[in-house]
């Protein structure tokens, strides 16, 4: 289990990328060399910061020597339903799962934080769906789907974690 102090690390630059995320316009145009033109749609829909995320987690995939397409191409779309969600409902969501659910709770009083939060706790198979209509195949949708709780047994653990780390 990770520490206290570790979390709330992470989470602080996780807060930071967020805020400042961008991606370059050689990224986006590199990605049209290994997606079909309806994942590059569904990617170029996600927001910025998870669009920058997934961009990260493909970079710490392929630093962990990944080379398979499904794996890459869930790991560039895995939060590909969080949509416009604001930085608070992600704050109080990240809360809500390492404090409690009653975080979420709480948070769900601000205005138009509730529907954000149910769209948070929905976005791995929200995305998955997403993943299959964009044509990605059966093992990339399974990987997105099961993101939090990986049932792949080569690299669903390998996905969370660089899913974790950035």
């Amino acid at each position: 289990m990770r520490s206290t102090a570790s979390w709330w690390g992470s989470k602080v630059r996780q807060f930071r990328l967020h805020l400042q995320a961008r991606v370059a316009r050689a990224e986006r145009d590199g990605l049209a060399t290994w997606l079909t033109p309806a994942q590059l749609q569904l990617f170029d829909a996600m927001h910025v910061a998870d669009r920058r995320h997934g961009l990260d987690v493909v970079a710490t995939l392929r630093a962990d020597g990944v080379t398979d397409p499904d794996v890459l191409v869930a790991g560039l779309l895995h939060d590909a339903a969080k949509g416009a969600t604001g930085v608070g409902p992600r704050v109080a969501y990240s809360l809500g799962q390492a404090y409690g659910r009653w975080v979420w709770g709480v948070a769900s009083f601000v205005p138009g934080w509730r529907t954000a939060i149910e769209r948070l706790r929905a976005h791995a198979a929200a995305s998955a769906v997403l993943a299959a209509e964009a044509g990605c195949s059966p093992r990339t949708v399974e990987l997105i789907r099961h993101q939090d709780a990986p049932r792949d047994p080569e690299f669903g653990e390998l996905l969370r974690l660089a899913d974790e780390a950035n």
